[in-house]
């Protein structure tokens, strides 16, 4: 019997070629862009399950308001982990990170510049599952040890066994390899290459509490109950170790700072977590984001429900060219059961050769998927889960799509079918004019996020920030020249496409950075103190970056008191309530130690700088503050616009005469502002190409409902020809059905779509306004696609010779 369905339901789709074709083209792309985005999914769920004790695994963050900077941090004081370990028995291990940016690493002479290397405890093992090929768990427990990944040992030491020996880092520390480890799984918050020991550090022993530096993780003992031990902790550390030093430092105590407002608190993230539902400051690595997680989830299931629908409405449409066969089968003796069983027969054959050809179709697009998405996915074909799930999903969608239309044509009354007397019953109409209003409103959805992203995207890039980001250079590790950092800067001047450059400490760029208040008197109090960025930079700075200043005047090298001098932004100054800030006098402070206490550092105010963007537009701009200090951080040069190979390649003569065997590294700034947004660039271009595939399948059922629409109508056409009807009255006549629908679609959708961008682009501070432009322009797109869907098959209906629509007929 399921042979001869098989065989029925073969001989079936051949014979409708057109309807099939667009039925399996459409579930296969459906399906492709289904499981690519299910991937990306299934990839970001992933992060940090490789950890055996992950369940268990949570990571210290801080929340501090204080003097007018309300901040979640990341890090935590350098004395909590051990605190942890030794006050409270249920935490079985912890341990700390300490990111110092980037080194100059090398074995013998050459230096290469090294970005991934973390200051850590010797109880890393006991926290994380890095896989040792070399050494023991106790790599770490040494001063001056480091413990390198499979890559780096390979990069330095070819095929040689790399342990024992001796790396030297920014030409000064040597350290011993104590151990090495396979590379770090690709789905991890963090990744580092050099795994460098903190025993014996200064500031990894300071004991200092109301410094934040340090990522500090901890492993609960099986058993626990966190929320138990949550409620506990922070208390009993502000008794014991935070409050004393606060009113030692401060000269009151906490609760007597905190009514006025300020306060610190501690929150523990699940390991698990934090790749997805964390964004804060000094983070490891950038993070992922829930949110789009959520994007791409619904886009894959709407993507995948337009295919589905487009199969019911083409399936219920082309019921009548098989109204005869269902009659004649009732006739002789077919149950409605046999029918039903017939037709699902012939939806799961479709299906599965929609999943084939999907599959197909997302093996062949996945490297330019994977370069896209900046991934390394990959169809996991070796494991039975994926066909399991693959092949019962199929199943699923199959039986789903094939349904109602089984329901449906199994329910015709042989007499009506034999006798001619078949017509769309009016609940058929009505559903499959439902599903075409749903495939269009889905479309409008897609549309008008699409464009919302573009436009953000584009503000974001050309939104004026306050200071120049063009044409300016950045050599990194400046440190590197050693006594040469003046000599290199004149030679460079020397250079006609050179206008000028300036050493900082700081970037007008997002970075690790951490606050320090600033007083209007010489004590730490909330009502007199602004916490606040302090930027050490060299007199040509502010004309280098092409910063503006409000009032006052910038830096003098020529001038001594200048060395303890101030340029504030305007926000600093708004939060001061300066009325005439230049010439006033602040305070900074400088500490020795956990009890050192308070030491004021006067600070005339000499400029105010207009307030720019230093930080993502996601975050407003905060208080800032320039002082004129020797830095070692990097080194910003002004070109002259037009072809910068030649200035670039003398800096780079100029820096190996210099800084000989030291790597010249440079980048532009304009690259590394972009470099902030590149998740949401990366993130709006594949939902492009989503919604692009989305609205292309609604199209694909909207050509075979057109078709169908004609082709019922043939007569109709023809007789309305020979009575004077012009083409464009017939074609507007098979389009005016399908445009209402669309209309109502766009009806549905604009509110729908205005929502969904509006909480989008509540995650930043600067945005775009979603204004009627994007719905107009959205809602004319989806218009123009029905029209030129529709219209090849009205034209041709229109243009048909009338005698042979009515002898045909």
């Amino acid at each position: 019997m399921y042979k001869n369905y098989i065989k029925i339901a073969l001989r079936n789709l051949t014979r409708n070629k057109s309807n099939s074709v667009i039925n399996v083209l459409g579930l296969s792309i459906g399906i492709a862009g289904c499981l690519l985005i299910m991937l990306w999914v299934s990839d970001e769920l992933s992060y940090d399950n490789w950890n055996s004790k992950a369940d268990r695994t949570y990571r210290v963050a801080s929340e501090i308001n204080f003097a007018g900077t309300h901040q979640s941090y990341a890090v935590s004081p350098a004395p909590l982990a051990q605190a942890l370990v030794s006050d409270f028995p249920e935490v079985e291990s912890a341990v700390r990170f300490r990111d110092y940016g980037s080194f100059l690493v090398k074995r013998d002479v050459q230096n290469y510049k090294e970005e991934d290397i973390v200051f850590t405890d010797s109880t890393l093992f006991d926290v994380f599952d890095l896989k040792l090929i070399a050494g023991s768990k106790s790599a770490l427990t040494e001063p001056n040890s480091v413990v390198i990944s499979e890559t780096a040992a390979l990069k330095y030491f070819n095929n040689e066994d790399a342990l024992g020996k001796t790396l030297t880092f920014d030409d000064n520390e040597v350290y011993e390899i104590t151990g090495i480890i396979k590379d770090m799984p690709e789905n991890s918050h963090f990744r580092f290459d050099f795994f460098v020991s903190l025993t014996g550090g200064q500031e990894a022993n300071n004991g200092i509490w109301v410094s934040n530096n340090f990522p500090t993780y901890y492993v609960l003992k099986k058993g626990v109950d966190h929320k138990a031990f949550e409620a506990k902790v922070f208390p009993h550390l502000l008794e014991k170790y935070i409050g004393p030093q606060i009113e030692n430092i401060m000269g009151a105590t906490y609760d007597e700072i905190a009514k006025s407002g300020a306060f610190i608190r501690y929150f523990y993230q699940p390991l698990r977590e934090i790749h997805l539902h964390s964004d804060l400051v000094a983070e490891l690595a950038p993070n992922g984001n829930i949110q789009y997680v959520w994007i791409f989830l619904s886009a894959a299931i709407f993507i995948l429900i337009i295919a589905v629908v487009n199969f019911m409405n083409l399936t219920t449409a082309k019921s009548a060219l098989r109204a005869k066969e269902i009659g004649l089968r009732k006739v002789m003796g077919s149950l409605k059961s046999n029918l039903i069983s017939q037709f699902l027969c012939e939806s799961l054959i479709l299906t599965f050769l929609a999943f084939l050809l999907g599959l197909a179709l997302a093996h062949i697009s996945l490297p330019a998927y994977n370069q896209l998405a900046n991934k390394n996915l990959s169809i996991p074909f070796s494991n039975p889960s994926f066909w399991t799930i693959a092949l019962s999903g199929t199943f699923l969608i199959g039986l789903l799509a094939g349904s109602y239309p089984a329901f449906y044509l199994s329910g015709f009354k042989p007499i009506q079918t034999l006798t001619g007397r078949l017509s769309d019953k009016k609940g058929n109409v009505t559903l499959r004019n439902g599903l075409v209003v749903f495939q269009f409103l889905i479309a409008v959805v897609l549309i008008v996020a699409t464009m919302g992203i573009r436009k953000q995207l584009s503000y974001i890039q050309n939104k004026k920030l306050g200071f120049d980001r063009q044409h300016v250079l950045v050599i990194d590790d400046a440190y590197a020249l050693g006594n040469n950092k003046n000599a290199y800067k004149k030679r460079l001047s020397e250079h006609p496409s050179i206008v000028m450059s300036s050493y900082s400490s700081y970037l007008p760029v997002p970075s690790s950075r951490s606050d320090s208040p600033l007083c209007k008197s010489a004590e730490i109090r909330e009502d007199n103190c602004v916490a606040m960025q302090n930027w050490d930079i060299d007199e040509d700075y502010i004309k280098t970056m092409g910063i503006e200043l409000k009032e006052g005047r910038d830096f003098n090298i020529a001038m001594a008191t200048d060395s303890q001098a101030v340029i504030l932004n305007e926000t600093a100054v708004k939060l001061f309530g300066l009325e005439d800030p230049v010439g006033k006098t602040i305070y900074g402070s400088a500490d020795a130690g956990p009890d050192a206490g308070f030491a004021s550092i006067p600070l005339k105010i000499i400029g105010v700088a207009k307030d720019f963007h230093y930080e993502s537009l996601r975050e407003n701009i905060r208080a800032l503050g320039f002082m004129l200090n020797e830095s070692s951080g990097s080194l910003s040069v002004k070109l002259t616009p037009g072809n910068p190979s030649e200035a670039i390649a003398h800096a780079e003569r100029s820096w190996k005469e210099l800084a000989p065997g030291q790597p010249f590294s440079y980048r532009f700034m304009d690259e590394s502002f972009n470099n902030i947004y590149r998740t949401e660039l990366r993130v709006g271009t594949i939902f492009s190409i989503f919604s692009g595939l989305g609205i292309f399948i609604a199209c694909l059922g909207l050509f075979g409902l057109a078709a169908f629409a004609t082709e019922k109508r043939t007569r109709e056409i023809g007789i309305r020809k020979v009575l004077g009807a012009t083409t464009f009255g017939i074609v507007s006549l098979l389009s005016k059905d399908f445009l209402k629908l669309v209309f109502l679609a766009l009806i549905i959708a604009v509110p729908i779509a205005w929502y969904l961008m509006s909480q989008w682009l509540s995650s930043f501070a600067y945005k775009v306004n979603v204004g009627y432009s994007i719905f107009i322009f959205a809602g004319l797109s989806a218009i123009l696609i029905a029209l030129f869907t529709v219209s090849y098959h009205s034209i041709r209906s229109a243009i048909a010779n009338p005698v042979d629509s009515i002898r045909n007929e």
